[in-house]
């Protein structure tokens, strides 16, 4: 699968710059042409000589030496690049490419790169879990960088915790799903639902749910780096959507009942990965309600049940849902696939650490309407978008 692909491996520096030399290796092993580019702190762990007989290429560090093969040659190598691996990513360099900020070769090759991008971080774990160095994380997630969650373990500091460089077959196996998964959805059209609903009780208030939205985004990421055409209905989230996808707005319920019909009917895969708002309140005050009582009296009725709806309208179309539950997880998602009419539910227990909203990861159960189920280990959205999808298409 990686014989004749170019890769850029990009080596910051840390004291598990000592592993990617057996990451260049499995490269090449596999076929590709593999290009290191090293900062210079990389070079004080292992010398640029020993990545060069491993990949066969010249290893650049610095920007201002004379270029051997390439005359521009940050542009010439983010131009060669059909990927690129910066492993190990430091806190440093991750903070550097989410704050645009390209000093040396490696920052500033990454900065001029259309290529693909995967990071795989290694650092102590209080640095980490530093909100700074995750919300660069975050940041670049969001414009599009795949990232590979850190082992945890014994720490070169001493400690134990999550900060790990991913194991070596680790990363191969990101590197070979990055390629694999390229355009085996092209042609497709899929529609994914994200986020929650809001339901007004006035022009000021309204009830909602806890959805991020962050796994309906990861779909869509996913399946349009996959070659798909992607439309999204998401309700209000801080998100920013994934690049080549369509995204529609909507608040309530109603409004993302009128959206996913609007684009059922040519669909191929549809993901309803939204929280949608059970219940909405009767009357909805044209008035913001003055605090003039202690207790507030809210009548609800039932919103629309779509999923259900899009079940009994199902022709062609490859339906999966989401089932958050807190208790009952199976028996409740059995009963939900059943009563709807889906080919696929995604199950999750929200009171499991790692499983819930908010948080970049998940633990789910997949139940098929042939009755088998498969459990799947914790592991980020992004990665469990991929499955899914996997099993969609198998």
């Amino acid at each position: 699968m990686l014989r004749g692909k170019n890769i850029v491996v990009g080596v910051a520096g840390g004291i598990a710059v000592y592993k990617v030399v057996d990451i260049v290796s499995r490269l090449k092993k596999q076929g590709a042409n593999v290009y290191v580019i090293m900062t210079h702190a990389a070079a004080n762990f292992v010398t640029p000589l020993t990545f060069r007989e491993i990949s066969g290429h010249p290893v650049v560090v610095d920007m201002w030496t004379e270029s051997t093969n390439w005359n521009v040659e940050h542009i010439a190598l983010a131009n060669l690049a059909d990927l690129f691996l910066l492993a190990p990513a430091t806190a440093n360099i991750i903070g550097k490419i989410a704050n645009g900020i390209a000093d040396d070769m490696l920052s500033t090759t990454i900065m001029a790169t259309k290529a693909s991008v995967i990071l795989a971080p290694a650092m102590n774990t209080n640095m980490y879990l530093n909100p700074i160095v995750q919300g660069n994380i975050s940041k670049l997630t969001q414009l599009g960088y795949h990232f590979i969650e850190p082992g945890c373990g014994s720490l070169a500091c001493g400690t134990e915790g999550i900060g790990r460089l991913p194991e070596p077959e680790v990363i191969i196996a990101k590197v070979m799903e990055i390629f694999k998964g390229k355009n085996d959805l092209v042609g497709k059209k899929i529609l994914i639902t994200a986020g929650g609903t809001q339901e007004a009780i006035d022009p000021v208030r309204y009830i909602g749910n806890r959805s991020s939205g962050k796994m309906g985004y990861a779909l869509a990421k996913v399946a349009a780096a996959r070659g798909a055409e992607v439309i999204v209905v998401s309700g209000p989230t801080h998100l920013l959507p994934p690049s080549g996808v369509i995204v529609n707005y909507v608040e309530s319920a109603s409004q993302m009942r009128d959206a996913v019909l609007a684009h059922y009917a040519d669909s191929d895969i549809v993901i309803k990965a939204a929280a949608v708002a059970d219940y909405r309140p009767q009357i909805k005050s044209t008035d913001k309600i003055k605090k003039n009582s202690t207790t507030l009296n809210l009548v609800l009725e039932k919103t629309p049940d779509i999923l259900f709806e899009l079940g009994q309208l199902k022709k062609h179309q490859i339906l999966v849902g989401f089932a958050a539950e807190t208790q009952q997880l199976l028996d409740h998602a059995q009963e939900k696939l059943t009563r709807k009419n889906l080919d696929m539910i995604v199950a999750n227990d929200i009171t499991m650490p790692g499983a819930g909203f908010n948080v970049d990861t998940n633990i789910v159960k997949l139940l098929y309407r042939d009755g088998h189920m498969e459990e799947l280990p914790k592991m980020s959205k992004e990665q469990l978008a991929g499955i899914i999808l996997d099993k969609i298409r198998a």
